[in-house]
């Protein structure tokens, strides 16, 4: 569909051939288009040109590159937003939703995250786009989908976290849910997103039938939850009880030792796997002390029979040495090592992550160059590309109207006169 040229240099990833009207915010909406934008989608954004930034508090908030304010300067919206055209429509007047009509019947997909009902409250719920565009993909994304008692319920990252059982897994061995801090599961929720536009797509493909695809943040969230549902489920045990959960230790699957043990500096810490027995041995040779060589820690039984005894010791020998170094050490010897890594020690000095290219620098056009996130993931043939920032708000009106819409130049005028763009 995404035939006509966007701004900037025509796009050759996989998904150029696709156009997304996109009315996501924040991350967990927001981070499934743009990964679809970075493998070539058209991705649109749609915004309220009366009420700048209400939808998506990020457009003027922190963190800033420099000291300049206002909904373009957001470096969390940005980092969001990479690749993606960016519009304003008043879907409060009826001019704004016929023109939302015409962009729909020239659109592969429309993508949101809104709260349950809110698209069916504004006149554009899956049946009434399907209508204009019978194949349309239509994604919705909200706490706890739009079915069953929790649907009216409105969510934010922590909240749901708490809901699916993730925050109260957390933390350290007999003290309280330590939570997680950071909304990870607005990643989750946007790596669903992404995959669930993929699959209706490939269905479209197949078939010729678009189709609604309602997605619960909190049950996909749920799904991070695997091992503590079995062990509850299957064993009888909860999810938190004398000595679990321990952040520092894992016991899935069973190696020892296996965990996060303390490095010389300020809050550095190691990460060590022995996943047998010949592991253990090669850690032995490296820690170099009479303690290491004891018979009773030859063996897995053994070393899981005394584990924490073992892990204190580990723990004194690593608590001296260089995090870094260490590893390195160890992984010559053939043990599986690493130090925990800082987000300045992945940026700045890792050469992998350099070499893969994960921080892209794009160009936005009032921040200028801006570094950002990159995907994990390589295509041979259709790669990703992520050049421009995220759009200024309104920026990419013209284009949009204008070439897309086929909407003179006087009456976009007069639209954005009438506060209708």
């Amino acid at each position: 569909m995404a035939t006509t040229e966007g701004p900037g240099t025509p796009h050759s990833g996989a998904l150029a051939h696709l156009r997304i009207c996109d009315f996501t915010g924040v991350l967990a909406g927001a981070g499934a288009t743009r990964m679809l934008a970075a493998f070539g989608a058209q991705v649109i954004r749609v915004e309220d040109p009366v009420r700048e930034g209400r939808w998506d508090i990020l457009r003027g908030s922190r963190p800033f590159k420099d000291d300049r304010r206002g909904v373009n300067f957001g470096g969390a919206f940005n980092h969001h937003n990479v690749e993606k055209l960016g519009i304003t429509l008043n879907l409060r007047t009826e001019r704004g939703r016929g023109i939302l009509r015409e962009l729909v019947a020239v659109s592969d997909v429309v993508t949101e995250n809104f709260a349950a009902g809110v698209m069916a409250r504004l006149g554009f719920a899956y049946e009434d786009l399907a209508r204009i565009r019978p194949d349309l993909v239509y994604v919705s994304n909200c706490g706890f989908g739009h079915s069953g008692p929790y649907s009216p319920y409105k969510t934010w990252g922590p909240v749901v976290q708490a809901m699916c059982g993730l925050t109260f897994a957390s933390g350290l061995r007999d003290q309280p849910p330590a939570g997680w801090g950071y909304a990870y599961m607005d990643h989750q929720g946007a790596n669903f997103m992404a995959l669930a536009v993929l699959a209706a797509l490939v269905h479209r493909g197949r078939t010729g039938e678009g189709q609604w695809v309602d997605m619960a943040c909190t049950e996909a969230g749920a799904t991070l939850c695997g091992p503590e549902v079995l062990d509850a489920t299957v064993n009888g045990r909860p999810m938190r009880r004398p000595g679990v959960p321990d952040s520092n230790r894992s016991r899935s699957p069973v190696m020892v030792p296996h965990g996060v043990y303390p490095a010389a500096g300020d809050d550095r810490w190691l990460a060590i796997a022995c996943r047998d027995d010949r592991d253990w041995a090669a850690l032995a040779r490296a820690i170099a002390e009479p303690w290491a060589h004891e018979a009773r820690w030859a063996g897995c039984d053994g070393r899981i029979t005394a584990e924490d005894a073992l892990d204190g010791l580990v723990s004194a020998w690593t608590r001296t040495r260089d995090a870094f170094a260490t590893a390195e050490a160890l992984r010559v010897e053939g043990v599986p090592a690493a130090a925990v890594a800082r987000a300045e020690d992945r940026i700045d000095h890792d050469v992998a992550t350099r070499e893969w290219g994960l921080f892209p620098t794009v160009t936005h056009a009032a921040m200028g160059r801006v570094r950002v996130d990159g995907l994990p993931v390589h295509l041979s043939r259709t790669d990703w590309s992520l050049e421009r920032g995220a759009p200024c708000l309104g920026e990419h009106n013209d284009f949009v109207y204008g070439t897309l819409l086929g909407i003179d130049a006087d009456e976009r005028a007069a639209l954005h006169e009438a506060g209708v763009i």
